[in-house]
């Protein structure tokens, strides 16, 4: 079959969000380049990044200091200045191309107010907060298929990790483009299951002509 939808992470995918670590670097008072190596240390290893926290100040509490920033008017969101340059040019192709858009990802309540300010061209954006399913999950999956209104194997699943994307989309029947992009990528692109994706691309801006091909054949 076909596909007719698309549906694109956001970490890594959309979104730069290395400034939104370098903002954690400069709440804890560290250098922002040993946040950064503990944070890939985490992903070699298969660890929640919540413990990147915890290696520069014991039994951390991120809620409290989410709070607290919040508080200071030091947001962690990202916005407009976070959105990877490719990702509107590729979005606004596919949407003349005729293809279904959709936005979805392991991402807070606040997010979704986030994304909609960007005035991306998605027919619709889904956060794992407001879904009430989060990824890796099957439940996370077969709710955005039913949002994208087409069948599941007419879908294509845009991310930038295996275990959280590429994998579980699959699982699902969807197709899947694995974006090589990113600290995720940079680690698990070397495992064997990244074979399993659809197809590999470094850009967004591959997309529209990889789907073409997908379609073809």
């Amino acid at each position: 079959m076909p596909i007719k939808a698309v549906i694109f992470d956001v970490g890594e995918t959309l979104i730069d969000e290395s400034r939104v670590w370098r903002g954690w670097a400069a709440y804890l008072k560290v250098p922002e380049a040993d946040v950064i190596a503990a944070r890939d240390d985490l992903i070699a290893r298969g660890e929640p990044l919540r413990h990147v926290f915890d290696r520069f100040r014991a039994s951390f509490d991120l809620a409290a200091a989410r709070r607290e920033r919040a508080a200071l008017g030091d947001s962690e969101m990202f916005d407009a200045r976070d959105l990877y340059p490719d990702a509107e040019p590729c979005l606004r192709r596919l949407r003349t191309l005729g293809y279904r858009i959709g936005i979805a990802g392991n991402q807070p309540k606040g997010a979704l107010a986030a994304l909609e300010a960007l005035e991306l061209s998605a027919d619709f954006i889904a956060v794992s907060a407001t879904l009430g399913a989060t990824k890796p999950s099957a439940a996370f999956f077969e709710k955005v298929a039913d949002m994208s209104c087409v069948a599941v194997r007419e879908i294509a699943y845009v991310g930038d990790r295996l275990d959280n994307d590429i994998l579980p989309a699959r699982a699902a029947g969807m197709a899947t483009i694995f974006l090589l992009r990113g600290p995720w990528a940079k680690v698990q692109a070397r495992l064997p299951e990244a074979a399993f994706a659809s197809v590999q691309l470094t850009s967004l801006t591959e997309i529209p002509d990889a789907l073409t091909r997908m379609n073809a054949s």
